[in-house]
């Protein structure tokens, strides 16, 4: 509650004293207004209360503590925290998950951190487990990504290694060589041509014209689009890149420049953002997807959102592509075969293949959207012949928006390495409380062990909370663990419905916690319903609020969660490294 409702409060009360005295003997005036007192100390002990009623007061602190002046911007957060009431900082540092190979001043650094947080009394909460977000597992072996199948690509040896055998082409007029006035032929769909969309002779990357779009917010229709579409008959589980070349002036939301595809049941299959900038020349833009089970699609390049300024299109490819980001491991076999399904032998029939730039550029644990992928060789002595039809199928996966890729949810390699990580953690911190990051997994349940065992996507998710909390009991017996809502609330990603490119259902999945993991719930929006969920799950829940938008939003969450027992703090959570409002939040969330 914030200090102006109590203010207003206790002149309500003051009225109602003086309308006491007036109308009621000196005796009952008296009893009344000591009644009248009684009422106001109570209220402006009501108003109060969540300084006593927020055990966790926490602030999300994402940083890099090897970085340049990252520590000195550590220590100035956890002293402004203290200043304004809170008592636990959700220390989220990447190097946790790589301490093997930081440098010694990491170690010093986090000493400084640390020192000044026992001295201040703040909590240190060190995230681990980042399921999910899974970069830091993934730095050890690209390998152990979540993946998803291609099935039996047709391919046919020429000149000694394997390309794709197919005749199709799905973009007869990507170059906007055909048009009439300022419609792309070819495409089945156009925005607004004429207006905002213009077949533009004068610049362009290639051949005679390129496709602009400009002045999306003023010429075009609502939500500024400015797109192409186009149906597309192709072949369920294949792995296929789109590519376009992009020029732009003074673009406003190049952040919303999208290539991707969507299934005719209305799944989105890509979802890597292409990384186009306000100002650029001439630039190759890729996307990867997989079309799953749908052997038609509906392929969109183009812009959503649109404001001003403009970009120009041209050279649009959409191809069928095998191993890009190629996974390989025990659980996500490769298989050459012949025509008839017989294998051939890797080494012998076909050399090692591997995808050398897998998981690791920039640097390691990261993904690029699309690579060259290697090729399928065939050596001397081998059984396949020059003009061989094959089948292959084989694992890969995938970027969502900004390189995300998950780490395999079930893989006892992974736990491998997170129980690792948490242990170099344990001796470097000795926290009583772990942050596991189990957090918008957006691939899973493709794998064949999984699908043996008939596990929904749920189950399997509830199953990896399950050896993720057992394997830091073992470390740390007596710790406090907490994680995100999301994954495990049915009115947030827990769902019956497609969930990004997760296979199946995720229901259940909250079936793996335990009753005393904290939630950090950040589901405002349907905050009612996430908030009982949880209660009658009986586990405790911190609001993760903020957002980097206005700290007074906090104010209605809290009032949703009053009456329920397990709510028991508020955090300041902010993903673009923003504290301006750390105070101003703190001052809303429990009146500091």
């Amino acid at each position: 509650m914030n200090s102006q409702h109590s203010v207003n409060r206790r002149s309500t009360n003051q009225q109602d004293v003086c309308v006491c005295r007036r109308r009621m003997s000196v005796f009952v005036g008296l009893i009344a207004a000591v009644l009248c007192l009684m009422f106001d100390v109570i209220g402006m002990a009501q108003e109060a209360m969540p300084v006593e009623k927020f055990v966790d007061r926490w602030v999300y602190l994402a940083v890099n503590l090897q970085g340049e002046g990252e520590p000195e911007h550590a220590l100035s957060i956890l002293r402004r925290a203290k200043a304004a009431g809170y008592n636990g900082i959700l220390f989220a540092d990447y190097k946790f998950h790589v301490l093997d190979r930081v440098v010694d001043r990491y170690f010093k650094n986090v000493t400084t951190v640390r020192s000044l947080a026992d001295e201040l009394g703040l909590e240190i909460i060190p995230a681990v487990a980042p399921f999910g977000y899974s970069n830091g597992i993934l730095a050890h072996n690209p390998n152990l990504a979540e993946e998803l199948p291609v099935k039996e690509l047709p391919m046919v040896i020429s000149k000694g290694s394997a390309i794709v055998d197919t005749q199709w082409k799905p973009l007869a007029e990507g170059g906007f060589e055909k048009f009439n006035k300022d419609k792309a032929l070819g495409w089945d769909y156009q925005d607004s041509p004429g207006s905002l969309s213009f077949i533009d002779t004068k610049v362009k990357h290639s051949g005679e014209a390129s496709l602009r779009f400009e002045q999306l917010s003023t010429a075009g229709p609502k939500n500024g689009l400015g797109r192409l579409i186009h149906k597309v008959k192709g072949n369920a589980w294949r792995q296929y890149h789109a590519s376009m070349w992009v020029k732009t002036e003074r673009f406003e939301k190049s952040n919303e420049v999208r290539l991707m595809a969507i299934n005719a049941a209305g799944r989105t299959l890509s979802h890597s953002f292409v990384g186009v900038k306000p100002i650029q020349d001439w630039t190759l833009h890729h996307s990867v997807f997989n079309s799953l089970d749908s052997d038609e699609f509906t392929f969109y390049c183009g812009v959503w959102g649109g404001t001003k300024g403009k970009i120009w299109i041209d050279d649009v490819r959409l191809e069928e592509v095998p191993f890009v980001n190629l996974l390989r491991r025990n659980d996500c076999p490769l298989v050459v075969a012949d025509e008839n399904g017989k294998p051939y032998e890797e080494g012998k029939d076909f050399l090692k293949l591997a995808d050398p730039r897998l998981g690791n550029v920039p640097w390691e644990g990261e993904y690029e959207v699309f690579h060259e992928p290697p090729r399928l060789t065939i050596p001397s002595g081998s059984r396949i012949a020059d003009g061989a039809k094959l089948k292959v199928s084989y694992f890969h996966t995938a970027t969502i928006y900004e390189g995300q890729v998950p780490a395999a949810l079930n893989h006892a390699d992974v736990f491998k390495i997170v129980d690792k990580q948490v242990r170099s953690v344990e001796n470097l911190l000795s926290p009583k409380s772990y942050m596991l990051s189990h957090d918008e997994i957006r691939i899973g349940n493709w794998g064949a062990a999984i699908r043996s065992e008939n596990r929904t996507a749920g189950q399997a998710l509830a199953d990896n909370m399950r050896q993720t909390v057992k394997l830091v009991r073992a470390i740390n017996p007596k710790a406090r663990l907490c994680t995100w809502n999301d994954m495990f609330d049915p009115h947030h990603n827990a769902v019956d419905s497609p969930y990004y490119l997760v296979n199946g259902s995720l229901k259940g999945s909250w079936e793996g916690l335990e009753s005393g993991i904290t939630i950090l719930n950040w589901n405002s929006e349907k905050a009612s319903e996430s908030l009982a969920f949880f209660e009658k799950l009986g586990c405790p829940q911190i609001l993760a609020g903020y957002y980097d938008g206005d700290p007074m939003s906090i104010v209605p969450w809290i009032k949703k969660g009053n009456g329920l027992k397990t709510v028991r703090g508020v955090m300041y959570t902010t993903w673009i490294n923003k504290y301006d409002d750390l105070e101003a939040f703190a001052k809303a969330a429990w009146g500091k």
